[in-house]
């Protein structure tokens, strides 16, 4: 099933490729990229419902994929009480709550073998943004907020996402490769 393209998400897809390709600096991208985002996530009635499902694991579905690989737009569709692992991303990324609630919680290493929490986990709630990268902190899990409902978060990348080859970490700070790849509408 093709990805759905919507007129809010191409009208997102659409100021991302042009502020990219006149070579805008990552904060520019993430500044003007959140205020896109938020105004993407303030209407619940543009995402189909194939792209909402949730699975046995948290999914990452593909809204947009840039055929240069200069970014990517994916929903992420939280069952009741799912979570990541600690992990990077090892690009920007911003994040916004399209429906429901969701935790993050940062993490930075603090010596050879420890991974420690960065300050309180982050509830952000429906309509908020955050954003990650090296430049600013990209190590953190996140968490659907409810265990008892779908939680949904539209993220975009500074590349595919699904085919960068990140870490996850153990609490000791020990890294394990992964590329998170892309789920599948079932």
């Amino acid at each position: 099933m093709a990805a759905p393209r919507p007129a809010a998400l191409g009208l997102f897809v659409d100021r991302l490729d042009q502020l990219l390709s006149r070579g805008a600096g990552e904060p520019e991208v993430l500044a003007s990229g959140s205020a896109w985002l938020a105004e993407l996530i303030a209407s619940d009635d543009w995402l189909p419902e194939p792209w909402t499902r949730p699975g046995e694991r948290y999914r990452q579905y593909p809204l947009h994929v840039d055929p240069a690989g200069r970014f990517s737009v994916v929903s992420f569709v939280w069952g009741p009480g799912q979570a990541t692992p600690i992990h990077d991303h090892l690009t920007w990324g911003l994040i916004g709550v399209l429906r429901g609630a969701e935790f993050s919680q940062g993490f930075h290493f603090a010596g050879r073998h420890a991974m420690v929490p960065s300050g309180a986990p982050v509830r952000l709630e429906r309509g908020q943004v955050d954003a990650v990268s090296p430049n600013i902190g990209d190590v953190h899990q996140v968490r659907n907020a409810f265990d008892d409902r779908v939680s949904i978060s539209i993220h975009a990348y500074g590349a595919d996402i699904g085919r960068v080859e990140r870490a996850t970490y153990s609490e000791d700070g020990t890294p394990t490769p992964f590329v998170s790849g892309y789920s599948q509408i079932p």
